[in-house]
């Protein structure tokens, strides 16, 4: 029960933090949208601080349980696992009308700069998915898929990079665009 109550306060104040930002959720919507009283918040959360690193945590399984089983899928080629992966998180995008972007680029954007806890705990979750990719790409390096030059963890990098700034220019333009030129650009030039 207390699990429950602790995860869902955290999937409501999710929602809010990834439409509105951090800064501008405030405890009282949260608590109001969770229907929890702001007891119960600071039985879970010593502070919003406390919260919004939870929150990356949350935020990372959530991402994590989604997209994973796309990344195993041994069934399918590296490659394809990848280029599907990226697709999944295009679809997602779409249906909010691309405008929302990655909940954890976003916290990176606002908080990055002003909080050296929040700066620490999204490093660490964009260095997991980059490890998350590069293990997709030494997969394709072994089995002969990825073009002489490219070293998988290098790639990894570049790509994420490519991806956050990609979801970046998704929100100006509140269109697929920018998503489906990285799509083009990484799947049928940089891997082809």
């Amino acid at each position: 029960m207390a699990h429950t109550t602790r995860e869902h306060i955290l999937d409501v104040g999710g929602r809010l933090v990834h439409h509105k930002g951090y800064t501008a959720t405030g405890l009282q919507e949260i608590l109001s949208e969770a229907g929890v009283p702001k007891g119960s918040f600071y039985f879970y959360f010593k502070s919003k601080e406390d919260f919004g690193l939870a929150l990356i945590d949350h935020y990372r399984t959530v991402l994590a349980n989604q997209v994973g089983p796309i990344l195993r899928d041994e069934s399918l080629a590296p490659l394809e696992r990848l280029d599907r992966f990226f697709l999944w998180f295009r679809d997602n995008f779409e249906r909010e009308g691309f405008i929302k972007g990655c909940p954890l680029g976003n916290l990176t954007q606002e908080m990055g700069d002003v909080n050296p806890a929040f700066r620490e705990k999204l490093h660490a979750s964009l260095e997991n998915l980059i490890k998350a990719v590069t293990l997709v790409l030494k997969q394709a390096s072994e089995r002969g898929e990825l073009a002489n030059g490219l070293e998988p963890e290098a790639t990894a990098r570049f790509i994420i990079s490519a991806w956050q700034g990609a979801l970046l220019r998704m929100k100006a333009a509140a269109g697929p665009e920018p998503l489906d030129n990285f799509q083009t650009m990484v799947f049928q030039v940089l891997l082809a």
